[in-house]
């Protein structure tokens, strides 16, 4: 029974693994390789500036916060507490997730060009900025949190962690620092590594391990699952009204258009970063059992 619990996590792990890979990839052809896909998200971070003033404070100190000192700092805790719970094997793998998700972030932000459709002559110098690294850094501590927390206090920890990851990811956007899809990416990358932690995890795993149905935590998988469904869904009818208006410059069109696309675009952060925790603790329980044998 154990092994073949174990073999369909494995095939879920794996199945996320590639379904996460695999939208990455069709996110970055369509927001990155196209002239459409650029407008759109030229459009949404051109919204930023309505009403930029009024959380410029909030925005600096929640993206001020994120440097490779507290990414450190942050690791270390997230190891620390899965070795007071005696889960060496956790810590190890928590930190691996941690550190792969923003090497994979960095190497792809190098190898990724940007062509230049005119779309955005601002920002064409900077070249590419897919995927966001501030994204990046706030997802994997969030998710590397969930993983070491004990059961009791998971789902509460998750709630922090997806209010946390999705601030961050809409901060990038407000400060003109990423467009929607670099945030995105970002977070299937963490979601992807996940997944691979997963699938580690279960190989450390002793046969002996008991897993409690009850640390399945459904009424949150529930919450986070129809909050993102419903987040997407705003970001769908932003995109869709967005597309009626790509024939008009980007500089002529008006506040309310600017501000649905900057809307829509801080929508599909947080949808994403709140589908992204629920794929994490439909598994989690079984990943990281409460009875490790």
């Amino acid at each position: 029974m154990h092994g073949r619990r174990t073999a369909l996590t494995v095939t879920w792990l794996v199945l996320l693994t590639v379904v996460q890979v695999a939208a990455f990839v069709l996110l970055w052809r369509f927001a990155v390789r196209t002239e459409h896909g650029q407008l759109l998200d030229t459009i949404a971070l051109t919204g930023n500036k309505i009403g930029q003033d009024r959380i410029d404070g909030l925005v600096g100190t929640v993206l001020n916060a994120m440097s490779v000192v507290s990414l450190l700092a942050a690791t270390l805790v997230i190891g620390f507490i899965a070795l007071i719970r005696g889960r060496v094997a956790l810590a190890v793998v928590a930190t691996l997730l941690v550190v792969g998700a923003n090497v994979t972030t960095q190497v792809a932000k190098y190898v990724i060009h940007r062509p230049d459709f005119g779309v955005d002559p601002e920002r064409a110098a900077a070249g590419n900025s897919l995927p966001s690294g501030h994204t990046t850094i706030a997802a994997a501590v969030a998710v590397a949190l969930v993983l070491v927390l004990p059961p009791r206090v998971r789902a509460w920890g998750a709630l922090l962690a997806v209010a946390y990851t999705a601030l961050a990811g809409v901060a990038t956007l407000s400060a003109g620092w990423h467009r929607p899809s670099d945030a995105v990416a970002s977070l299937l990358i963490v979601g992807a590594w996940a997944a691979v932690a997963g699938i580690l995890l279960l190989l450390f795993q002793r046969e002996q391990a008991q897993v409690e149905p009850g640390d399945a935590h459904w009424r949150a998988v529930t919450l986070f699952g129809l909050a993102g469904l419903a987040l997407l869904a705003v970001a769908g009818y932003a995109l869709y009204s967005t597309d009626e208006v790509l024939a008009i410059p980007v500089d002529e069109l008006n506040r309310p258009r600017l501000f649905d696309a900057y809307l829509g675009g801080a929508a599909a952060i947080a949808g994403a970063a709140s589908l992204m925790m629920t794929l994490l603790l439909v598994s989690v329980h079984r990943v990281v059992p409460r009875h490790n044998g």
